[in-house]
């Protein structure tokens, strides 16, 4: 499984919204096993440029990660999408890190990074998908018009399994 996250939702988050979302995918991840998700935080290069505003984030989201302010999951970034998923590729430009070449979750700088690249993998590479929308009471399902039937079906899956690993009073239960 590979979590990406927010392809439809937050346009240009800052760091204070990347904090939430790493929170919202690590929750998400671990709704379906994984209990400590390692977390690329993505950007144009695996360096930290001052040019480069997404790679300053990604540096300060590793830094929280590392400091325990983000909690059950291991962050770090910058990371290119190429070092992100590929061990071979961050041998290749001597990066060493937990998380480089075996990311659970990619946090995409922006919606048009993150709606573009789970696009490329569902149109190009037919890679199976689901979605839901979390920091809510519940999740909430919303599909593109142009998910498959699977798709839809596998975010209603989804909503359930993250509502079975929530507390009864966030259910609406109490």
């Amino acid at each position: 499984m590979l979590f990406v996250t927010d392809a439809g939702i937050n346009i240009a988050p800052d760091l204070k919204q990347k904090v939430e979302i790493i929170k919202n995918a690590v929750s998400v991840a671990r709704a379906l096993g994984v209990p400590t998700p390692k977390v690329a935080v993505l950007a144009a290069v695996e360096t930290v440029n001052p040019n480069m505003p997404n790679t300053l984030d990604a540096a300060a989201l590793a830094k929280m990660g590392q400091r325990g302010q983000i909690h059950d999951c291991i962050i770090d970034g910058p990371l290119a999408m190429d070092n992100a998923i590929n061990l071979e590729a961050a041998r290749h430009k001597h990066i060493t890190s937990e998380v480089a070449g075996d990311a659970d979750i990619l946090l995409v700088p922006d919606i048009e990074a993150g709606n573009i690249l789970v696009k490329t993998l569902i149109f190009l590479n037919k890679a199976r998908s689901c979605g839901v929308i979390t920091g809510a009471r519940v999740p909430l399902i919303v599909t593109s018009r142009a998910e498959s039937s699977e798709a839809k079906y596998y975010s209603i899956l989804l909503a359930l399994a993250m509502l079975g690993q929530s507390d009864p009073e966030r259910r609406g239960l109490s």
